[in-house]
């Protein structure tokens, strides 16, 4: 195998044609490349410059879900997403407890966290009884840095000195958590943390008690686990109010099996992954449109379902006194300025479209469609299954694939209305039409 040197500084051109040189026909892969470019020249510069790389780009549809009530505002929620279930049941569970109080939400805390991982051969306790000037020092020594945070009202919230000789010899954290307002502030931790680790040299030279040499560095960065920068979603009702939730059965047997949905996915984890990825599906479609990092806030969120030791589910469900309550917490470090959150264009219109929310509100919304999609996804799982309204929102896609015509396309749309959704099904229903 050749390995290819100077490649990112060749032009778009030449990487497409490197790139496409082993497809069956380079030419057409490279002209398909091309026609998914932005038209717009300014657009598509903005675009190329946004990785590294870039030989095209790679739309996926963007949605909204109507009818959300967030703590007693309306909200159209854009959602990017290949799955259109995800869309269908985000916007059926809008509407369903839209008529019964819609979500209430809530902000627990916004700190996020990094760290300075380094090692120390020095006396532990001597580093221990110098926490306070160690924090004091490193306030100060980082001014630069946080300054203009400050400002906003943000900055280094606390330092703490952690012992982790348990796990590697002579190994200590300074775990940091900080509050960067509207920004989801990754640059704004990693450079104070860079800082901390020069700092805390400086520190120790200064100290006659200490060796400097005791001090090694290891690494500086944000944590993903921000288990101090949690929203809370839930949505409740009357029992009595659940008797339209399904037509299937009655609203105490439907509350019965739901109840008993959730606590396995409390207590299994192969149910938990599915039930989490459900509310993920969500989740990240929010992320997705307003330019955040959703593999941040997957990461985070699976740590989070795993805090006790058992990987559990992160929704849980209650009836206390024929009240019925379906919530939601989970960890979600989101940004609403800095980043793609302006620069992308799409993610700055999902940003008007929201009504231009802060950090702590896209922290709701987002919350809130997960939860949306994991109540839609229980709803079904307990009462019809999953397959038949799954299998449904995807018979379009299924006849793309067998390559309709717009008229087979309404007849096969009106057959099924009536008829189980299959590939083979579809397949076979269409065969039978040309036959005539």
């Amino acid at each position: 195998m050749k390995i290819l040197k100077g490649f990112s500084k060749l032009s778009a051109q030449e990487k497409r044609r490197l790139a496409v040189s082993s497809c069956p026909d380079p030419e057409a892969a490279a002209r398909e490349l091309v026609s998914f470019l932005h038209p717009d020249q300014d657009v598509r510069e903005l675009l190329e410059g946004i990785s590294e790389n870039t030989i095209s780009t790679y739309p996926l549809p963007y949605n909204v879900a109507p009818n959300f009530i967030i703590n007693g505002h309306p909200y159209m929620v854009p959602m990017v997403t290949e799955e259109s279930s995800v869309v269908a049941a985000a916007s059926s569970a809008a509407r369903f407890w839209a008529g019964r109080g819609g979500f209430r939400a809530e902000v627990k805390d916004d700190a996020k966290a990094g760290q300075l991982h380094f090692l120390f051969t020095g006396d532990p306790a001597q580093l221990k009884d110098e926490m306070a000037g160690i924090d004091t020092w490193l306030r100060h020594y980082t001014k630069p840095v946080t300054q203009n945070m400050e400002k906003r009202g943000g900055g280094i919230r606390q330092i703490t000195l952690k012992d982790r000789t348990h796990i590697l010899d002579h190994y200590f954290q300074l775990h940091v958590d900080f509050d960067t307002r509207d920004a989801m502030g990754a640059n704004f931790i990693n450079s104070c943390l860079e800082e901390f680790s020069e700092g805390l040299k400086a520190f120790l030279r200064e100290k006659d008690d200490f060796d400097e040499r005791d001090y090694e560095p290891l690494m500086a960065i944000l944590s993903n686990y921000n288990d101090r920068c949690v929203v809370r979603v839930s949505v409740s009702c009357a029992l009595e109010d659940l008797e339209e939730a399904t037509p299937q059965m009655n609203a105490g047997e439907f509350v019965r099996r739901f109840l008993m949905a959730v606590r396995i996915a409390e207590k299994d984890v192969y149910r938990a992954t599915t039930h989490n990825k459900g509310i993920m599906n969500g989740v990240d479609a929010v992320i997705l449109a307003t330019g955040n990092d959703f593999r941040a806030i997957e990461a985070g969120a699976h740590a989070w379902a795993a805090r006790s030791g058992q990987y559990r589910s992160l929704s849980h469900a209650a009836l206390d006194d024929h009240v019925f309550t379906f919530s939601l917490d989970m960890p979600m470090a989101l940004g609403t300025i800095g980043g793609l959150t302006r620069l992308h264009p799409l993610a700055a219109r999902s940003m008007e479209i929201l009504g231009n929310p802060g950090a702590r509100e896209l922290m709701m919304i987002a919350g809130a469609a997960g939860l949306a999609n994991n109540f839609a996804a229980v709803r079904s799982l307990t009462t019809t299954g999953i397959q038949a309204g799954h299998m449904r929102m995807h018979l379009s896609n299924i006849i793309m694939q067998l390559k309709a015509t717009p008229a087979e396309a309404e007849q096969i749309k009106a057959h099924f209305r009536a008829h189980k959704v299959s590939y083979q099904a579809v397949s076979s229903y269409l065969d039978q039409l040309r036959a005539g």
